[in-house]
């Protein structure tokens, strides 16, 4: 492999905090998880230190910056639910980082969300509902998620539950 550029090492410091994961990674939003692993070794191998070590000085710390910048998108793109958790950031105008602790965290709201719901509404009577359940009380179990779902009606976890109480 040809060693790098100066100039191309500089020019991609200066946009590492522009470009996004995907754009780092040189792949599609919609990729797949093995263009995503092909990308992330295509770069790392590219812009590791030790391939780079040769270089000096500020140059030299650009590399490290940029390949920890690559290890860090490929971290979080690999894992579908971090994955998921940052498009979300990205498509609310938030920036082209996101910490891993923080992609966690994002993809843990979004289950708690999934399976809660996500208005106030929605919570108070899927709770309601779950308390009928445990007390045996299955018409008013549906009702309440019925109440639920008329706040949520897109609420897969919602319809499963109303299914599964009509089933039982």
């Amino acid at each position: 492999m040809a060693p790098l550029a100066e100039a191309e090492i500089r020019a991609l410091a200066d946009l590492l905090d522009e470009l996004d994961y995907y754009q780092l990674l040189e792949i599609d939003p919609s990729a797949q998880g093995s263009q995503i692993k092909q990308a992330y070794y295509a770069a790392s191998r590219r812009y590791h230190p030790d391939a780079n070590r040769l270089l000096e000085g500020e140059i030299s710390d650009h590399v490290h910056a940029i390949s920890k910048r690559i290890t860090e998108a490929y971290q979080v793109l690999r894992d579908p639910r971090r994955r998921r958790a940052y498009d979300a950031m990205r498509n609310e105008g938030g920036g082209a980082r996101i910490q891993l602790v923080d992609a966690a965290a994002r993809a843990d709201k979004q289950a708690r969300d999934q399976h809660e719901g996500t208005t106030p509404n929605g919570r108070r009577f899927f709770s309601l509902a779950r308390l009928d359940v445990e007390r045996g009380d299955k018409d008013a179990a549906i009702r309440n998620v019925k109440m639920a779902m008329t706040f949520e009606p897109k609420n897969t976890h919602f319809k499963a539950m109303l299914v599964e109480l009509r089933g039982a």
